[in-house]
This record gives C-alpha cells, structure tokens and sequence, in this order.
C-alpha cells in the first residue's frame, strides 16, 4: 500500500470544501437552518485519532527494534488500512468543517459564537484526525531492506 501523498489529502480537502460549501447554500436557498456539527462530532474525531495513534505503536516498535514480539499481520494490516482511511475522510471532513466555517463566517447576519465555536472545534477535530492517519502510516512505515536481508525490511525477532 502507498503512503498518502500530500495531494491527495488537499485534493480532498478541497473536494469537501466544494460540497460542504454547496450544501450550506442550498439549504439556505431553501429556507432551512444550516448544517452546524455538534460539539460532540469534534470531541470523537479527536478519540478517534487518539486510539488510532495508540493502535499503530506495536508496529512501531516492531519498526524500530524495541518490540519484544512480533505483531501479527492482519492486525498490522488492519491498522495499515485505518490510518489510510483515516487520513482520507479526515481531509474530505476538514474540507467540509472549512467550508462550514467560512459559511458561517461571511454572512451578513452576525453568527452567534456557539456557532463559530462549534466550527471551528469540527475543524480542530477533523485536523486531528487527519494528521493521526499520517502519522499512524509513517510509524507503521518499514524501512528499506538491508544488503543481506532476504526479507525486506524485517529482521527476525529473538
């Protein structure tokens, strides 16, 4: 698998922008009430990074040379596959909490504070997010093989 490439993640970005952008606007254009993520959204977007970076730490160590054991593979790939996944809805979700933001931001009615608040948290949240799928990929990242190895980049554990 490939480590996420800084374009795509602004590619997401601003693909989340565009629709939460359009969203906001036709909801307006319809008469109904704009769409603000509660405060809870932002609190479990931040768990949600938390445990992702506490799940990629045994791969890790097996990296680094400081485990005492191996890790099975499927749970690597497992967390392989999260820390993507992660690193990709967080960027379409920060797009989206930007676009939000700057929604609420440039009206002429003057937002409320719980409002800019609230965006701005889903923000935080959704950056968090995005930097803990990074980061869980590169800790998860095995370097390159060594001359004599026959596997790459694994060396056999006591």
């Amino acid at each position: 698998m490939t480590r996420t490439t800084a374009l795509t993640v602004i590619t997401l970005v601003l693909i989340g922008g565009v629709v939460g952008w359009a969203v906001e606007v036709i909801l307006v254009a319809l008469g109904r009430s704009i769409v603000l993520p509660p405060l809870s959204f932002s609190v479990v977007l931040a768990l949600i990074a938390g445990i992702l970076v506490y799940l990629a730490l045994p791969m890790y160590r097996v990296v680094r040379k400081t485990a005492v054991r191996r890790v099975d593979p499927f749970y690597a790939t497992r967390v392989v596959v999260l820390a993507k996944s992660s690193s990709l809805s967080g960027a379409v979700l920060s797009g989206g909490a930007l676009a939000i933001l700057g929604f609420v931001l440039t009206r002429s009615v003057i937002p409320t504070l719980d409002a800019v608040l609230l965006a701005v948290a889903t923000v935080v949240g959704s950056l968090l997010l995005v930097s803990a799928g990074l980061i869980a990929e590169k800790m998860c990242t095995l370097p390159p093989p060594d001359e004599g190895s026959d596997r790459p980049g694994m060396q056999d554990a006591p």
